[in-house]
């Protein structure tokens, strides 16, 4: 452990045998990846012995690594030939056997102290801080194709980021205890939910498929968790840095397979307690539906926390800096190729600087080199797989043909090697267009120009537009207009940035998560999150218990 990182808390946290300081947390700093650096030739390095390899990938149930003999290939969506690997695919047997692995490991689990807990997943993230970093970076950028720079934002420093923080705000939950007065003690115990949690993660963020079963696992709870079919390759590289940073087997259950199938037997046992979800709008609005379906046969009720979908705006006023509103459309829509919960995907300019803004993007756009994250000088990938790449084009198709639409910059696609799209810019003037409320998922965003003087007009517009309210962003010099905006605006994103693109929350920084259909904003990288995996339970002790029933006012 690297003690120039960290500091001494001035408060402290309690357990059986002393009062314990964790650790507090800093931010991984992120590497540059530089030409000639040496991270540059370690995640290259890597990368190959990946590439020209075949990994096996089990699932991972209780003390076993369980091969079914039914498998899938793992393929890069950039290169979607070439296979890279396999993983075993489970059935609602394997589901059960999950339920079960972790409701054995619970008894253990739950009654080890904090400390012990807390101590595995620092070791995680010192882990994959030193020996793994290469290896969860190098998985990401061939399962997920993602750029060297963007899989080192994810995979290595916000998966340490969470689990460095973790352990400091779970310290810091255990340390708030209630007053206590004359002759008594109130104290507060924060067990584990009674159960085991149910971990559903997305293919877009390393970080968040193990944020997810592993912030649920450090509060005491074991989990089942179902990785994205998509993102078996780095989701096997976590499972590796938690097999070697100790913990148990049994806490953290993996199974792959289908969905519907697995999740049918998770939501059917009467010990689901928690549902732990990042993941698309209609997926989880269905699982609640099926939780409520079976409410009376639970033995407690569960919690729901999902971080869903977003259609995230830039709105930009009038006195705002063309150059700083293209950037932060360059890199707020097409960083990732547009994959990101929080992508910036419709654009408010107002008409005295659209142009010249809209002329930036072009040039940024224009600039940027497309193809394998091998090649670290490319800015832009592909996208996941064959069934993103053909409903993206299919919407770029449509805009073609529409009259209330042009396209001004991309436009093209190729899936013939790789799931290519070309980062694409559309300009309409209609504000509903069908882009402007659609979330897509990919390198496209759609601009619609305003008169200047109809900004509280456009700020509504861009409240009521969508249904979601993950992310979004205000450009301007102007401060009136900025905090016109942050309170017009404040339902419509959890997550609101000033100046800046609507992306790159960081954690301990910027905790993150949206309202509406975008989840229940239980906020990732924080201790509200941590809080929903617990069950607090009040202890009062009396010191000399009364004697006589009668109080004074009785005479």
């Amino acid at each position: 452990m690297r003690n120039q990182n960290y500091h001494i808390l001035n408060q402290y946290t309690t357990m059986g045998k002393g009062f314990f300081n964790v650790p507090v947390a800093v931010n991984e700093p992120v590497k540059s990846y530089a030409p000639g650096s040496a991270e540059r030739a370690a995640v290259a390095e890597q990368y190959k012995t990946y590439f020209n390899g075949s990994m096996d990938v089990p699932m991972y149930i209780g003390s076993e690594e369980v091969r079914t003999g039914t498998t899938k290939n793992m393929t890069p969506p950039h290169d979607h030939q070439h296979v890279v690997g396999q993983y075993h695919v489970g059935d609602k047997t394997n589901a059960q056997q999950a339920i079960d692995a972790a409701l054995t490991a619970r008894t253990e689990w739950a009654q080890l102290p904090w400390e012990q807990r807390a101590a595995i997943f620092l070791r995680a993230a010192e882990l994959i801080a030193g020996p793994y970093r290469a290896k969860i970076n190098a998985a990401t950028m061939i399962a997920q194709s993602k750029t060297v720079h963007q899989a080192e934002i994810d995979a290595a420093c916000e998966l340490i980021d969470f689990l460095r923080f973790n352990v400091e705000y779970m310290s810091d939950i255990y340390t708030e205890q209630p007053n206590s007065d004359d002759g008594i003690w109130n104290r507060v115990e924060y067990r584990p939910l009674e159960g085991f949690v149910y971990a559903i993660t997305p293919f877009n963020f390393t970080a968040i498929a193990a944020n997810l079963p592993a912030s649920a696992a450090m509060m005491g709870n074991t989990v089942v968790w179902k990785p994205s079919d998509s993102q078996v390759f780095s989701a096997n590289v976590i499972m590796e840095v938690f097999k070697e940073a100790g913990v148990p087997n049994g806490v953290i259950n993996v199974v792959y397979g289908d969905p519907v199938e697995i999740t049918d037997v998770v939501l059917a046992s009467p010990d689901f307690a928690g549902l732990h979800f990042t993941g698309s709008t209609y997926v989880f609005k269905e699982l609640w539906k099926q939780i409520g379906q079976n409410i009376h046969s639970y033995k407690t009720y569960p919690r729901i926390v999902g971080e869903t979908g977003g259609k995230d705006f830039i709105v930009a006023h009038p006195s705002a800096n063309p150059k700083q509103v293209a950037t932060g459309i360059s890199r707020g829509a097409f960083e990732f190729q547009g994959q990101k919960c929080s992508a910036a995907s419709r654009v408010y300019l107002p008409k005295s600087i659209a142009e010249e803004t809209i002329n930036f993007v072009k040039e940024d756009v224009a600039s940027f080199k497309m193809g394998s994250p091998e090649d670290m000088s490319n800015f832009i990938t592909a996208v996941i797989h064959e069934g993103s790449f053909d409903k993206l084009a299919k919407y770029i198709d449509q805009a073609k043909e529409d009259d209330n639409v042009e396209i001004v910059a991309g436009g093209g696609y190729d899936k013939s090697k790789g799931y290519f799209i070309e980062p694409t810019v559309l300009l309409t003037t209609d504000p509903k267009y069908t882009t402007m409320e659609t979330e897509l998922f990919g390198p496209v965003v759609t601009i619609y120009v305003y008169e200047d003087e109809a900004w509280e007009e456009t700020l509504a517009l861009v409240d009521n537009t969508s249904e979601y309210a993950l992310t979004g962003a205000v450009f301007s010099t102007d401060r009136y207009a900025i905090a016109q905006a942050t309170k017009a605006l404040e339902n419509c994103a959890g997550n609101f940035y000033v100046n800046d693109k609507p992306t790159g929350a960081v954690v301990g920084q910027q905790p993150f998560g949206g309202a509406r259909a975008s989840g229940t904003n239980d906020k990732a990288g924080s201790a509200q999150n941590l809080l929903r995996w617990v069950s607090p339970r009040l202890i009062k002790e009396t010191f000399v218990s009364p004697t006589n029933y009668r109080y004074p006012f009785l005479g």
